[in-house]
C-alpha cells in the first residue's frame, strides 16, 4: 500500500485526503449498496465519471486500503473490486449521510426503504450490513 500524503494529523483532513473529492465515496456508495464491482458497473453509474478519474481514484482507493481488487471468475480482461474491512468501516459515516440528507432533500424511492431501516435501529441496521 502507498503512503498517502498527509496534509496535517487532524483525522477530518487525514480522512478528506483519502476520500474526500466529489468521486471516492460514490465509488464506495456503489460497492456498499449497490453491488457494483467491475469498471464497466462504475462507469455505467448515474454520475457519469469519466474513465480517467474513475481509474484514478479506483487506484486511490486500493492505494488507501478502501478497496482491493481480484481476477474475476469470467474474464482476464476484467478485475472486480470489493471494500475491504477499512472500506467497510466506512458504513457509519454513510448511514449519518443518509440521515442528514433525508432532512434536507428528496430522496429517490430505492433509498426510502433503506432510511426508514437505519432509523428504526441505526446500530442494528449496520451491525447486519457489515456482515
Amino acid at each position: 500500500m502507498k503512503k498517502s500524503k498527509k496534509r496535517s494529523d487532524c483525522p477530518i483532513s487525514c480522512s478528506l485526503d483519502i476520500w474526500g473529492d466529489k468521486w471516492s465515496l460514490l465509488i464506495v456508495r456503489d460497492l456498499m449498496f449497490f453491488q457494483k464491482s467491475t469498471y464497466g458497473d462504475f462507469l455505467r453509474s448515474s454520475e457519469k465519471i469519466a474513465t480517467n478519474i474513475l481509474a484514478s481514484r479506483l487506484q486511490s482507493l486500493e492505494d488507501n486500503g478502501i478497496i482491493e481488487r481480484s481476477e474475476h471468475p469470467d474474464s482476464k480482461a476484467k478485475v472486480l473490486y470489493r471494500l475491504t474491512k477499512k472500506g467497510i468501516d466506512l458504513l457509519p459515516i454513510f448511514v449519518e449521510i443518509h440521515l442528514w440528507a433525508e432532512k434536507y432533500f428528496p430522496l429517490p424511492a430505492e433509498f426510502e426503504a433503506t432510511i426508514k431501516e437505519a432509523k428504526k435501529d441505526k446500530d442494528l441496521y449496520i451491525r447486519s450490513r457489515k456482515r
